[in-house]
């Protein structure tokens, strides 16, 4: 990998690492930091990529890597309000509804977090999941189905009705 090879992943995966650390920090500007952080490692510590693929789940699992540090840190304060402009700067389209939702899912523990993160925004399957993950698909098929229901609870508990 070339000094060109951090600046094609950054061109490629960057809005997907930043609504990564979006959706799980439920904060813009801790989220354009790790996202910076990312691709700086990368920049730093060049890696071999099998395929653009393997390259995206290199750079989601760091993100996530530093996702999971931040919640563990003595900085992160979780009182921080939701800014409607900053989640217009993303690159797709939020309703107030999916912000709520993805501050929800933001506030969920992170290994249930992580896990609704990469199979519904991601789209990837429960054994990519795990792969991606380092644990088994049934761990991860715990985890995203008590991510679910705890996401429920919540949406519950906001008025919203959920239908089955």
């Amino acid at each position: 990998m070339n000094d060109s090879s951090a600046l094609y992943a950054f061109n490629k995966f960057g809005d997907t690492v930043l609504r990564a650390a979006f959706a799980m920090t439920g904060n813009y500007t801790e989220a354009e930091d790790i996202t910076q952080e990312v691709f700086l490692t990368l920049h730093a510590s060049p890696q071999n990529f099998e395929s653009d693929e393997h390259m995206k789940a290199w750079l989601l699992r760091a993100a996530i890597n530093r996702c999971k540090n931040l919640r563990k840190s003595a900085r992160i304060i979780r009182n921080f309000p939701f800014d409607d402009a900053l989640a217009n700067t993303l690159s797709c389209e939020f309703t107030p509804r999916d912000d709520e939702i993805r501050e929800m899912i933001a506030n969920l523990p992170e290994k249930y977090s992580s896990v609704i993160f990469l199979y519904y925004f991601e789209e990837y399957t429960i054994k990519e999941i795990a792969s991606l993950l380092g644990k088994k698909e049934n761990t991860v098929s715990s985890l995203l189905q008590r991510g679910r229901n705890k996401l429920k609870t919540e949406l519950e508990k906001e008025g919203y009705v959920y239908e089955t």
